[in-house]
Formats: C-alpha cells, structure tokens, sequence
C-alpha cells in the first residue's frame, strides 16, 4: 500500500470522507481492526459498477482479439497494480487461449521514469512514453486511488484526444479520471489500502474474465485460475 500521491492531487480529500470513514476509532488490537477492514472492504466491493466492469471487460475482449496494445499507468501503490497487469494481462491470459496480448506498464522503467521527470517534468512520465509507443485503437488503463494526479489526468487526456479507448480505475471521489476516461471502474471509499486492494481485484477479475471467454467451455471448470 502507498499512501504517497502527486502533489497535483494534494487539495482536501474531506469531502470524500463525509460518507463512510474508516478507521474512524482505535481498535483493541490488528485482529479486531482486520475484521472491520474485512467488512470495509465487503461494503466498498459493493459500489464497484456491474455495468463498468462489463464495458472495460468487452472493450479488452475486442482490443485483445484485434492486436491492439495495452499500456498501464499508476503511482506508487497504483504503479504497483499497473505493473502486475503485465502479468496477468499477458501470461495469465495468453495460457490456454488463442489469444497473445502485447501489454505494457508505463511505471515499470526507472530509467526512462526518471530521465523524463528530470528533463520535462513528472507530470509527463505516461504522456511521453505514449507520444512514442501508443497507436490509435490501442488501449490505456490508469490507475489511481483519487483519479487527481496531473499525469494519470494528462495520459488519460491525451489517450482519448489520439483514439485510444481508456480505462480509469479510482476511488475516493474518482476525480478528473473517472470523467475523462471511455470507462470509469469506480471504489467509493476513503481508505487507500481498501481501495488499492480492490483495485487489484478488479485487474485480477478482468484478466480472468477475458481469459475465460476464449477458453473451450468443457475446459473451464477444470482449469486453475
């Protein structure tokens, strides 16, 4: 879990609080506080759109069958998401399928990271690296918890601004990303290990759903997800 954002996305998150707050106590002990945030979790999985995660999963369905690429994107905890949708996005979905998805993580590269944050600017890490790589059909998913940072923002702008279909996965009030991209897959909570680990849930179910689709029927039961 990252508790760390851009400073892009440091106005006031209180707003976002005024629903369900968690903690919002001291607990006795980590047993008792783990069966709360087992229960936040419950609750905050319940605000997570049906109907968003069947686009986002249709829109990668198509994008995978066609060839297109997908690149990933996210900040700190976020970065971590997003490079472990390299994994489960291209090896788990290409096992016993015909599928081969030609996925990318724009945070994985400390080198190019970091050279583009030193001579432009970090809001242009996503940004640069797609003037470069991404093509009109491909497909970015952004990840992060508020949906403010300036360049989860910038990327999912311009992403959409050169024909590329977008996905943004927040939470908290979802910010300017949960209206700039095709497909909002939104957490309504305020705890950023809660929302992280949702996240990764709903990367984990949509590589697993894409999977399953162009697997035979009579193999799915038997096959180990």
């Amino acid at each position: 879990m990252s508790s760390g954002y851009d400073p892009q996305e440091s106005g006031s998150l209180a707003a976002a609080a005024a629903a369900v707050k968690f903690p919002d106590a001291r607990y006795a002990g980590a047993g008792a506080y783990f069966a709360e945030y087992a229960k936040e979790m419950a609750r905050a999985s319940e605000t997570i759109d049906p109907a968003a995660m069947e686009r986002a999963g249709s829109l990668l369905v198509d994008a995978y069958a066609r060839g297109a690429r997908m690149f990933s994107c996210g900040n700190g905890g976020s970065a971590a998401i997003a490079n472990h949708m390299q994994c489960d996005h291209l090896k788990g979905i290409r096992t016993g399928t015909d599928l081969a998805p030609q996925v990318l993580s724009l945070s994985t590269n400390v080198e190019v990271l970091t050279a583009i944050a030193n001579d432009i600017g970090y809001h242009e890490i996503f940004v640069y690296q797609l003037q470069s790589q991404a093509r009109a059909g491909d497909v970015l998913i952004a990840v992060s918890s508020s949906g403010r940072s300036r360049n989860i923002v910038d990327a999912l702008t311009w992403a959409r601004d050169n024909g590329l279909r977008t996905i943004a996965i927040t939470g908290f009030e979802g910010g300017a990303a949960r209206t700039v991209a095709d497909v909002a897959i939104h957490v309504d909570c305020t705890n950023y290990g809660v929302v992280e680990d949702l996240h990764q849930a709903v990367m984990h179910a949509l590589a697993q759903y894409v999977r399953h689709t162009r697997m035979a029927a009579d193999t799915i039961s038997e096959t180990v997800f």
